[in-house]
């Protein structure tokens, strides 16, 4: 049994990097070269040609509207001031409907000025209403950072915006409650603090005229389905107030984002989709990094402190992360103003280092102008970056999608895209970060060792001919529902009339809740029975993030969230920050807290971990003959038991060390698909290759899925067996990797002759004799990617493809 648990750490092996030449540095932000011009150069730095595709993105001019006739004079005054003389036809279009009263969500393109859609409307009612409030919800502090700066900076008398987050000061928030008419937030404090403290925002409550939703495409899976709650139970605690506010929502271009929003927000909400916002072209590059050399070994490309994408992979292509950071040096060294973003904390800490280290070999002290930038990192470094890069203090950054959306980076000339992001939206809201002024942009998608990577270089109609996904969310997820209702009820007692407002599945939660002694039912309702709140994580990261605390000093360096900490934090871990080195002296889950020393080992630290699962219930299946095709609850049971340390200079294994974590098991919904042994011994798959077959066609599978829907494969799991106890067959499972079900299964299950008929092409197609990680390696394997076997993955796909039903 083989198996591939959604949350391993990842670890990117790299060499060393090429120093630009000093005669090409560039000392500051200057013009620059046009795109198609350094792109050029960027190509012609290696022997061979690593881009596989250049599409022209062209420029596109605007279709401007009037100001709408209830847009005050002082309102339109103040938007002059900032340089917009007239909004675009999107933008009138989507603020009249909101104006009147409708729930409207505007779909369009980065950069398309979706913000003066909602702020007109609120901002105009604000004016008119000097009662009147708006509640402004983003998924990112720095997002509320950004627009609380771009609200603030029309001086509009009696606004009085103010951010209420975890980085506000207590002393602060009295204030803000009784006096800001424009608060910025984000789910998290929704539910944590204003939703609870209902009582005290009874004033802002009362006068809630509109709800902004920014960036919405990001509220996907157990995330999206959590924050579907919390708005429900906002509009609950409004209407107790007598307040039925309007809902604005900004998302970048979707798939379906009317439906989705309406999932969102419970209500008939209106699509506005057409762009009409002026675009500079966009010279988009997909690059594909070299082949190694036939005499460089995997221990060649290990990097210190490695970042978890290849663990014990023979590296085929050079790293992404090493490639990015070689990019990212060179347009940084060509005066160009870049942001590359990584998947990954430590691949963007490991990008930044290797950049600043070039530079600095070229020009001592040009490595200053590159950075890192992530979450974990404290409030006041966060906007001391973001600061430095807005200003041209910074050249370079290299940040995770902590960056990605909508905070407004005017002057960025180039971006870089360590690896597919998971969905072509946030592909395409990366991309957009350059270029935000109108001006020529680069962007390059540099793919890594993996088979979707892989697959969309080389077929790049999947990445330019291809809809936008829509976004995938479950609000009917008892995992998420239930904890959900019981927030609800500590809020106000539930009633019949509020399960609606949740609805499908709340009277069965509530059933549940009240059995399992949670809720006591009376004639008004279903009452809380406990004095403490119920602890909900809303984003579903497998529990409270985990301090990491610098043992000799008790400085807080940062944190890592739950699911991940097993991983990263383990005792003997090397851990990262700000391209400082520590080595992890103790994991202490009940406090969540990680002591570390700094130490600059010559070794790296791979964890190692061991996966189970068992058939709960079938909710539906295919019958196909030989092969069957199942979606349904499993339970997975997954326990980090080792980690292994490694020399940095040859990736020598120097030895294995146990470890006592205790172990996670997780209800969830898989696909699943089961063969006969009769079929697959007639697809010449022998039988002691069937374990092999399997398990390199679940590697395959896992990292394909993300073409269907909004996730990536650190958001799944897989598991393959030539004979599973459950289904008496060979089989390969599957897995959303949250609680519940995250509805990644589902659409896997809905498109399974799809989404596997891209699997066998990404084998078929790819030019390795034996399986590598451009196809069937995986780069958070359980189990070492061994046993593998290519050509009988194919066999096995075959079979399936042959008697399942399109």
């Amino acid at each position: 049994m083989t198996s591939d648990d959604f949350s391993s750490a990842r670890h990117t092996p790299r060499r060393d990097l090429e120093s630009s030449s000093a005669a090409t540095v560039s000392a500051g932000p200057g013009p620059g070269p046009a795109p198609a011009d350094l792109l050029r150069r960027l190509r012609a730095r290696g022997a061979a040609d690593p881009v596989t595709h250049v599409e022209r993105v062209p420029a596109r001019a605007g279709v401007p509207a009037p100001w709408p006739s209830w847009a005050s004079a002082e309102l339109r005054a103040a938007f002059t001031r900032r340089g917009v003389v007239a909004p675009w036809q999107h933008q009138a279009e989507a603020a009249n409907l909101a104006y009147e009263g409708q729930h409207v969500i505007v779909a369009t393109g980065t950069a398309s000025g979706k913000s003066l859609a909602y702020q007109l409307p609120a901002l105009a009612t604000l004016l008119a209403d000097p009662r009147a409030t708006v509640l402004y919800l983003a998924p990112t502090k720095a997002l509320a950072a950004d627009q609380l700066r771009a609200v603030a900076a029309l001086e509009l008398e009696g606004v009085r915006p103010a951010c209420y987050d975890g980085d506000t000061p207590r002393t602060e928030r009295e204030w803000i409650r009784r006096h800001s008419r424009f608060v910025l937030t984000n789910p998290d404090m929704l539910h944590h603090g204003i939703l609870p403290g209902h009582a005290q925002w009874s004033g802002f409550l009362r006068r809630l005229a509109y709800v902004v939703i920014d960036e919405c495409h990001t509220y996907r899976g157990v995330f999206g389905s959590h924050v579907a709650h919390v708005l429900r139970r906002l509009r609950r605690q409004c209407a107790r107030f007598g307040a039925t506010p309007v809902f604005v929502l900004a998302s970048a271009t979707s798939g379906d984002p009317a439906t989705a929003a309406g999932r969102l927000t419970g209500l008939p909400v209106t699509a506005v989709t057409e762009d009409a916002s002026p675009r500079g072209g966009v010279t988009f590059a997909l690059w594909e990094p070299p082949l190694l050399p036939p005499d460089s070994s995997a221990a060649s490309q290990v990097p210190p402190q490695a970042t978890g994408e290849h663990d014990e992979l023979h590296q085929v292509r050079r790293s992404a992360l090493r490639e990015t950071a070689d990019l990212l040096a060179d347009t940084v060294a060509e005066g160009v103003r870049t942001l590359a973003f990584v998947r990954s904390r430590k691949g963007a800490e490991v990008v930044a280092a290797n950049a600043r280290r070039a530079l600095d070999d070229a020009v001592p002290g040009l490595g200053d102008r590159v950075a890192a930038y992530r979450g974990g990192y404290l409030r006041e470094e966060r906007r001391e970056l973001e600061r430095a890069l807005l200003h041209g203090d910074l050249l370079g950054l290299a940040s995770t999608n902590a960056l990605e959306l909508g905070v407004d980076l005017v002057g960025l000339d180039a971006v870089l895209i360590c690896g597919y992001p998971g969905t072509r939206a946030s592909l395409w809201q990366q991309a957009g970060r350059a270029g935000r002024s109108g001006q020529e942009a680069l962007a390059v998608l540099v793919a890594r060792d993996d088979p979707l990577d892989t697959y969309l270089v080389h077929h790049p109609e999947a990445i330019f001919g291809a809809p936008v996904e829509a976004t995938v969310l479950d609000p009917a997820n008892p995992y998420v529902l239930a904890p959900q209702l019981a927030c609800a009820a500590v809020e106000a007692p539930l009633t019949p009339a509020d399960l609606v407002l949740f609805g499908e599945g709340a009277k069965e939660a509530v059933d549940e809740l009240v059995a399992a002694g949670a809720l006591r039912q009376r004639p008004t309702g279903w009452y809380w029975r406990h004095w403490e709140r119920p602890e909900v994580d809303l984003r579903g990261e497998g529990g409270a993030p985990v301090a990491v605390v610098e043992s000799s000093t008790g400085r807080l360096l940062g944190t890592v969230d739950g699911s991940s900490s097993h991983f990263l934090l383990h005792s003997g871990a090397v851990y990262l920050h700000q391209g400082v080195s520590y080595v992890v002296d103790q994991l202490d889950l009940a406090d969540g807290c990680a002591l570390v020393r700094a130490e600059e080992p010559d070794w790296s630290t791979h964890a190692r971990d061991v996966t189970d699962l068992s058939v709960v219930s079938v909710r539906s299946y295919v019958d196909a003959g030989p092969v069957g095709m199942f979606l349904g609850e499993v339970d997975v049971t997954s326990q980090v038991v080792s980690y292994q340390r490694r020399r940095i200079a040859t990736g020598e294994v120097i030895d294995t060390r146990p470890l006592d974590l205790p172990s996670r098991e997780l209800r969830t919904v898989a696909v699943w698909f089961t063969l006969s042994p009769q079929s697959l011994a007639l697809a010449g798959v022998q039988p002691a290759d069937v374990p092999g077959a399997l398990h390199a066609a679940e590697h395959a599978a896992i990292g394909l899925l993300p073409l269907m829907a909004t996730c990536d494969r650190w958001d799944i799991g897989g598991l393959s067996t030539a004979l599973h106890p459950d289904t008496e067959a060979p089989t390969v499972f599957v897995y959303d990797g949250h609680p519940g079900g995250a509805g990644f299964a589902e659409r896997a299950y809905g498109t399974a002759a799809a989404w596997l008929r891209a699997t066998r092409d990404a084998i078929a197609e790819c030019g390795c004799e034996a399986g590598c990680p451009s196809c069937v390696q995986s780069p958070k394997c359980g189990n070492g990617n061994n046993p593998l076997s290519k050509p009988d993955a194919i066999r096995v796909l075959d079979v399936v493809l042959t008697n399942l039903p399109d």
